[in-house]
């Protein structure tokens, strides 16, 4: 008996030490990063340890055919979300691996959520959500495939299953990685987002680099917060950790800093991007690629440290900031559609560079550059952090939505927008945009053919809807998501990334031997279409000279040309409009 119970005792004692190193720790030099696998066995075993102040959740089923894992860590032991908010907590939530490539966040957060549990150190009033990891697809096609970064000595693709990068699917949502994520961030509503990542580009000293939600697209509310209070003590608390952070390295005259850095406009196709538009202070960590794997890893440790800390210090702020932000966003009138840098407004930091210098080439012979280690500089550089929208829509009172796109209204479901369903067929004069001449787009871009350049014309009319069609009003806190994605114009709305190319095709035509009987008469009976064609000959040599595009130009202005194309088919709701919908 006392034999059994001893052994009893020395399996729970092993499986508590495996809990508490991690496989990059058990490493011999500290150059390894997990699989998948390990990864969720690592999570398993820990909550085996620590049962009360964490559970884990599945989400969804990824396109590799793994559901999405999600960690929670509940200091007063209470994982139901709703009950969370009404217990006026923070929720911070942790994406790990959405490029596998970049794998230190998936390390750092073990390494994190062991120590907060096994030092009872979980904060009071911040409940921590932790996707385990992201990319299960690409993580599981493992090999060395970033050519230019420093380690670790295997790790996965940036290509999900369907050779998707994850980090600009969150619009269009094509991956049920994608779905499965939106979710999560439904189902908990975070305040603050925390995405994992590894820089590439120029070199420079420092291990760290930063994104924040872009000050001018974020809610004044929170960037006012964001600017002033929490990313500077972010940037303090850095560099007191040994870690001294910069903000992400974007451009300059050949990725050299020196010359100024550009900061990153992440719109709503990446997942801060998605995230600001609901008004969760969202950032990146962009740890650089050179350096030490090990260095990485805690440099991304300890942000993550003192972010959980300054969201418990600064909780009630936090909740309060958001809860004003959203009212604000509910009554905010005028959006933006896309956003231009403004390279006239700018502002200096301190940046601690490498000096770049030329020497011949091995492989060409030519001239190339390289960074001199040996040769560390400390400049005053321009930092170009302020964009100006290049275009701004009004809102409509409201959205009608045919039930007929399936995926917008599967989408807005999934992201909790109120939509309201007819009662019956009606009548709605609305205001409607008819799409202009599209550039075609070169080459596919994430399984799409994006849409650029988009310029609409509005027109009022009245618009037949039927029963069951949605009308979505613009008076909520999730109105930057709902006017962001249903206006054309937007960078990265539904009808850039395709939901809606249908409308640009003709559905019929005309035999030419018979409308020109037809077409004859038209002109004989409407001297405006003559006035109108003459005009088109005259100004287009080409047409005056081609008899099918004479009659192509008048069967395109007459009343059998289909008034379906090239008509968007979300009508605006501009004034006030008794509808029935159904309870």
């Amino acid at each position: 008996m006392k034999t059994a119970f001893f052994t009893l005792l020395a399996c729970l004692g092993f499986c508590v030490a495996q809990a508490q190193l991690t496989p990059f720790e058990l490493s011999k030099d500290k150059n390894y990063t997990a699989t998948y696998h390990e990864v969720i066995d690592y999570y398993k075993k820990l909550n085996k340890v620590y049962p009360q102040q964490m559970r884990t959740f599945n989400y969804g089923m990824t396109d590799i055919g793994y559901p999405l894992t999600l960690i929670v860590l509940s200091r007063d032991q209470v994982f139901d979300p709703k009950l969370i908010k009404k217990q006026n907590k923070r929720v911070l939530l942790i994406n790990n691996g959405i490029h596998p490539g970049e794998p230190e966040g998936i390390d750092a957060s073990m390494m994190f959520a062991r120590d907060l549990l096994k030092k009872k150190a979980l904060p009071k009033d911040v409940v921590i959500c932790i996707v385990a990891l992201y990319n299960i697809d690409g993580s599981l096609n493992r090999y060395v495939s970033r050519v230019s970064q420093n380690g670790p000595v295997a790790y996965g693709f940036r290509g999900n299953y369907r050779n998707l990068d994850l980090n600009r699917d969150f619009i269009k949502a094509d991956s049920r990685n994608t779905l499965a994520l939106e979710q999560i961030v439904n189902t908990w509503n975070p305040e603050i987002f925390l995405d994992n990542h590894t820089s590439d580009g120029a070199d420079y000293q420092y291990v760290m680099t930063l994104i924040e939600t872009q000050k001018d697209k974020q809610n004044p509310i929170l960037a006012d917060y964001t600017s002033k209070t929490l990313s500077p003590e972010l940037y303090k608390r850095m560099k007191q950790s040994g870690y001294e952070m910069i903000p992400y390295v974007e451009g300059g005259r050949g990725g050299m800093p020196d010359s100024g850095i550009v900061a990153y406009l992440e719109t709503p196709r990446y997942a801060t991007g998605y995230t600001a538009q609901r008004n969760i202070i969202s950032y990146i960590t962009e740890t650089h690629m050179l350096k030490s794997y090990d260095k990485r890893v805690h440099a991304t440790y300890n942000f993550m440290e003192a972010l959980v800390d300054l969201n418990e210090r600064d909780a009630k702020l936090i909740g309060e900031l958001r809860r004003k932000a959203d009212a604000d966003v509910s009554k905010q009138k005028s959006f933006a559609m896309n956003w231009q840098l403004d390279r006239r407004n700018v502002d200096t930091i301190t940046f601690k560079g490498y000096a770049a210098a030329y020497k011949p080439s091995d492989v060409s012979g030519l001239r190339r550059m390289y960074y001199d280690e040996t040769k560390p500089w400390t400049k005053t550089i321009k930092y170009f952090d302020n964009y100006k929208p290049t275009e701004i829509v009004d809102k409509p009172l409201a959205y009608v939505i045919p039930q007929a796109w399936g995926k917008v209204i599967d989408l807005y479901k999934l992201n909790s927008v109120t939509m309201h369903r007819l009662a019956h067929d009606t009548t709605i004069d609305v205001q409607m945009y008819y799409i202009g001449d599209l550039p075609a787009p070169m080459r596919p871009y994430e399984g799409h053919y994006l849409h650029t350049g988009v310029k609409v014309t509005a027109v009022d009319r009245k618009i037949k809807f039927f029963k069951g069609d949605y009308v979505v009003y613009t008076n909520q806190p999730l109105n930057r998501y709902i006017v962001e994605t249903l206006e054309p114009t937007g960078v990265d709305s539904f009808f850039a990334w395709n939901f809606f190319d249908s409308i640009l095709d003709e559905k019929e035509g005309f035999s030419g031997y018979v409308f020109e009987d037809i077409a004859a008469d038209m002109l004989r009976k409407d001297p405006e279409l003559r006035r109108k064609l003459d005009e088109e000959k005259k100004n287009n040599p080409a047409l005056a000279n081609n008899a099918q595009q004479q009659l192509t130009f008048i069967y395109r202005n007459s009343p059998y040309f289909e008034k379906t194309n090239k008509r968007y088919p979300v009508g605006r709701l501009m004034t006030e409009t008794k509808l029935d919908f159904q309870k």
